[in-house]
């Protein structure tokens, strides 16, 4: 049995009487796919980018328009995944929404950003298979993250574990601040765990959703100016790398904080037991 698009229903679910999912692209899903075609680009400028400086007989780093688009397109990747959810909401998804997202995200925020550290390991020549190692992580930690994910019941306002699009972008951003290679894999590692730990973070909604975005607007501007040489460019990188990895680190300890300040009150508020027997 097919349905008026042309998918196909398990009879068992036609005959319990069960809704079929819909199958059609929804409004929601195109902004999932840029998310993994704006991935998949990335990945593409890198490999040419290295290739041809690898035919030259060039070493050393990459010229920074070509890491400054591919940083650029993850970014545009990112925006995608925080509005796909939202337009989703908004006009409806369809039955592949939730499957499209998790294949978008291992491409973008998976492969993509382990393809960063294995160019920047390569181009540096002084790392061993430290870099291999370090990117291998970050994948399996998207892969794993992604999959628990799928079968847990996600928090109301919070994510477990530092999202994949954040976990992403602090990757990136260890690459480009360029850090001895041994100490740059040790951070990457240090992220790739985050992604798969405990810890919470909250979920951008409302406000926070728009200060995201307006972030990664940011990004994009800070970028920009560092690959077109503007002055202060360079200082622009660094400031705007920086606090991209303080954002990371810092959240943890701010909700750990939060949440046991407010069990001290809760705690404060409690009729204290008696000491007295009968």
């Amino acid at each position: 049995m097919t349905t008026t698009d042309g998918g196909f229903v398990d009879p068992a679910l036609a005959n319990a009487g069960e809704p079929v999912p819909r199958t059609r692209l929804a409004v929601a899903d195109y902004f999932t796919l840029g998310n993994a075609l704006c991935g998949f680009m990335a990945v593409w400028q890198l490999a040419a980018a290295q290739s041809a400086q690898l035919s030259a007989g060039l070493q050393g780093p990459m010229e920074r328009n070509t890491v400054a688009t591919a940083v650029i397109l993850l970014l545009i990747a990112a925006a995608c995944d925080l509005f796909d959810g939202r337009v989703a909401r908004k006009l409806g998804g369809s039955g592949m929404g939730a499957e499209l997202d998790n294949l978008a995200d291992v491409i973008s925020f998976g492969f993509a950003p382990a393809f960063f550290v294995v160019v920047w390991g390569t181009m540096a020549g002084d790392g061993g298979a430290a870099p291999i190692i370090a990117a291998a992580a970050v994948l399996l930690a998207v892969v794993v993250r992604l999959a628990r994910f799928s079968c847990q019941a996600p928090g109301d306002s919070y994510f477990t574990g530092l999202p994949s699009p954040f976990g992403a972008m602090a990757v990136i951003t260890i690459v480009l601040l360029d850090p001895p290679v041994y100490l740059g894999a040790a951070a990457v590692l240090v992220i790739a765990w985050l992604m798969v730990s405990r810890i919470e973070y909250p979920k951008p909604r409302g406000r926070l959703a728009f200060t995201v975005l307006a972030w990664i607007l940011g990004s994009v501007a800070c970028l920009t100016a560092w690959a077109v040489d503007a002055p202060a460019g360079t200082a622009l990188l660094y400031s705007g790398s920086s606090l991209v990895l303080m954002l990371v680190l810092v959240i943890p300890f701010y909700v750990v904080v939060t949440r046991r300040h407010g069990r001290g009150e809760d705690e404060e508020d409690l009729p204290l037991p008696s000491t007295q027997g009968g």
